[in-house]
């Protein structure tokens, strides 16, 4: 760097540059004054987030009822804050909650340390796990902000088949990621129907099996 570069003088304003900038702040005030406020009144009036918000998490279900998560624990190994905890457990014949082996018998999620990076959802091998835009996660205790798989888990859409039940005949957990599994089977609600008579989701399963054979 030169020496005249280091010597540089600041040139004097002009008359009108020095009559003129005392007001160029007032300006912005006089346009704010008189523009609209935006001020938005919640909790009375709340605006829906974007699409992609990142909010309350969500563990999301195959379109037969059975769970997607498997207990793999990539989320938790994923977040940078330490905010989830994944305990897994086998499936078995009378209690089959996800295809495949396992299943995410406990899962929680501590949101006074979630910092809301979505890593855990990049994680996760079978978009079980996703972010909502609900963004009212304030409760009355630090306990209560710790989520449990029950506050979690995606409720039962219509036609959905409550679990536990077996998987599809004939299909594989490789199905169940690929798509191929769109509804439960006749079989899958017979057994419900057998081991839970009062299961009020054999209705609905049994109502979209229906259609799915008239199709």
């Amino acid at each position: 760097m030169s020496d005249e570069s280091l010597n540089w003088e600041r040139k004097p304003k002009g008359f009108i540059a020095k009559g003129v900038a005392p007001w160029a702040g007032f300006v912005v005030t006089l346009k704010t004054l008189f523009s609209k406020p935006v001020t938005e009144q919640y909790p009375f009036e709340k605006i829906e987030p974007y699409p992609r918000y990142h909010g309350r998490h969500q563990l999301n279900r195959y379109p037969d009822g059975l769970e997607r998560c498997v207990g793999c624990e990539l989320c938790a190994w994923a977040c940078p804050a330490d905010a989830i905890s994944v305990h897994a457990e086998d499936n078995t014949p009378d209690e089959q909650y996800s295809p495949g082996e396992r299943y995410g018998a406990d899962y929680q999620i501590n949101y006074l340390r979630c910092i809301f990076c979505g890593l855990c959802i990049e994680a996760c091998p079978t978009r079980a796990l996703t972010m909502t835009t609900d963004y009212e996660l304030a409760g009355p205790d630090r306990a209560g902000m710790i989520y449990e798989k029950d506050q979690l888990l995606a409720p039962l859409a219509d036609g959905m088949l409550a679990g536990p039940h077996p998987m599809a005949p004939g299909a594989s957990d490789t199905d169940y990621y690929a798509g191929k599994v769109t509804g439960p089977a006749v079989e899958q609600i017979e057994w419900v129907r057998a081991h839970r008579p009062a299961d009020p989701s054999v209705a609905g399963a049994a109502r979209r099996a229906q259609e799915g054979v008239k199709r």
